[in-house]
């Protein structure tokens, strides 16, 4: 199997080239430089696994929640990449990034949405989606939680008692658990558990 793989749903910047075995870039801070950096980034993962992107049996891509310009340049760049090479394309959430680093269910994921709120999706022992993504403060999470049994585990700048997930292994994980899910690039859609603060904001 080969994929290339990214995320720039967050701070951070994940590009994975598959051969084989992962050929992994993890970018902590690049909030700003997703758009300038990324392609040199997949050409330089491709690069080391010693492949190129025509050689990929499909690409993935992050689709959030997270910061919506993140989310929006990771499917844009994937749906151009399918589109151009004629391959499919898996969609991960920011969700299954977490979920999927260690793998130790059932687990309550948490995402940073700013201001104290999170954004939360809840899996079961199983590993299944046994709560869907919702929009949360803090204080309505940790009931989330204590309630449905789960044990947390968060992105980064969640909260300072929250187990920190590798978001890079969890995508690897996430990718080859979901593999045989790739699906036509032009069903590749955003996952926005809310507006845009912009849209909120529009009158």
């Amino acid at each position: 199997m080969k994929f290339l793989a990214i995320d720039t749903s967050g701070k951070h910047l994940t590009v994975i080239a598959y051969h084989d075995k992962a050929y992994t870039t993890a970018l902590p801070d690049c909030a700003l430089e997703h758009s300038v950096r990324l392609m040199d980034e997949l050409d330089a993962a491709l690069s080391r696994a010693g492949m190129s992107a025509a050689d990929c049996d499909f690409f993935a891509v992050v689709t959030g929640p997270g910061s919506f310009t993140g989310i929006r340049i990771g499917i844009a760049t994937v749906k151009g990449l399918c589109l151009a090479l004629e391959k499919p394309a898996l969609s991960v959430t920011s969700f299954d990034c977490i979920a999927y680093d260690k793998a130790e269910f059932p687990l309550l994921c948490l995402v940073d949405a700013g201001h104290g709120y999170v954004y939360a999706c809840g899996y079961g022992k199983g590993g299944e989606t046994a709560l869907e993504p919702r929009y949360l403060s803090g204080a309505e999470a940790e009931k989330t939680a204590r309630e449905g049994g789960y044990a947390l585990a968060a992105s980064e700048g969640v909260c300072a008692d929250c187990p920190r997930a590798d978001v890079a292994n969890g995508l690897l994980n996430a990718v080859l658990r979901k593999a045989g899910e790739a699906r036509p690039a032009q069903e590749l859609t955003a996952l926005y558990v809310r507006k845009s603060s912009a849209e909120e904001n529009r009158t």
